[in-house]
C-alpha cells in the first residue's frame, strides 16, 4: 500500500511539475505577444506624433513666411509711392507758385519718412524669416503686426484731420504755406488711412488661421489627470 502510495504522489508531483512548467511557458508566451503588440502601439503613436508635429511646423512655417511676404510687398508699394512723390514733388515744387509750391514742397519732404519706414519694413520683414517658427512666436509677431496697423489708421486719421484744419486755416488767413502743407497733408493721410487698412484686412486672415489652428489644442480631463490634446 505505501509502495503504490509514494507513486501515486510521486505521478502527482510530476503533473504538477509539468503545469507549472506550462503555465511558466502559457505566461512567457503571453507577456511576449503583449510586448510585442506594445511595441508596434508605440512604433504607430511615435509615427503619429512625428507626423503631428511635422504638420505643425509647416502650417507654423507658412504663417510667418505668408507674414514675412506681406509685409515685403507692403513695403515695396510704399516706397514706390514715395520715390514717385519724392521726385514728382521736388521738380513741382521748384516751377509751381503759390500753394502748389507748398502742396509739392510737403509731398517730397513727407514722403523721405515713408521712405524711411519702407526700407525697415523690408528689413523687418527679412529678418521674420530667420529662426524656428513657433505658435508662441507667431502669436506674438501677428499681434504686433496687427496693433501697430491699427494704431497706424488712428495716426493717418488724424494726418487727415490736421490737413483740413491747415487748409480751413490757410483759405481764413489767405496764406498759401497752410493751404498747400494741409492739402499734401490730407492726401498723404487717405494714402496711408486706405493703404494701412488693406495691409490690416490682410494680416487679419493670416491671424484667423493662426487662431483657429491655436483652438485645435486644448486640455482634457482624464482618469489619471489632465492631458494636452489635439482636436481635428
Amino acid at each position: 500500500m505505501a509502495p503504490q502510495l509514494r507513486a501515486a504522489k510521486g505521478k502527482e508531483f510530476e503533473l504538477r511539475a509539468i503545469a507549472y512548467s506550462e503555465s511558466v511557458h502559457l505566461y512567457q508566451l503571453v507577456n511576449e505577444k503583449m510586448f510585442h503588440r506594445m511595441k508596434c502601439i508605440l512604433f504607430a503613436f511615435a509615427l503619429f506624433l512625428t507626423g503631428a508635429v511635422s504638420a505643425q511646423q509647416q502650417f507654423q512655417d507658412s504663417i510667418a513666411t505668408e507674414r514675412a511676404a506681406l509685409q515685403r510687398n507692403n513695403s515695396w508699394v510704399l516706397a514706390a509711392w514715395a520715390g514717385a512723390n519724392i521726385i514728382q514733388g521736388s521738380i513741382s515744387a521748384s516751377n509751381a507758385k503759390g500753394s502748389d509750391h507748398y502742396f509739392h514742397q510737403m509731398n517730397a519732404y513727407w514722403n523721405t519718412v515713408n521712405m524711411a519706414v519702407a526700407g525697415m519694413g523690408l528689413l523687418a520683414a527679412k529678418k521674420q524669416l530667420t529662426g524656428i517658427h513657433t505658435q508662441e512666436r507667431n502669436l506674438k509677431e501677428q499681434q504686433k503686426i496687427e496693433k501697430l496697423l491699427l494704431l497706424n489708421t488712428g495716426l493717418d486719421a488724424a494726418y487727415i484731420m490736421t490737413g483740413l484744419y491747415l487748409k480751413e486755416r490757410g483759405n481764413r488767413l489767405q496764406s498759401d504755406q497752410p493751404t498747400g502743407y494741409g492739402n499734401s497733408l490730407v492726401l498723404q493721410g487717405a494714402f496711408l488711412l486706405v493703404f494701412d487698412i488693406i495691409q490690416y484686412a490682410e494680416n487679419r486672415r493670416n491671424g484667423k488661421l493662426l487662431e483657429k489652428n491655436t483652438t485645435n489644442w486644448h486640455l482634457e480631463p482624464t482618469p489619471t489627470g489632465l492631458a494636452l490634446a489635439y482636436r481635428f
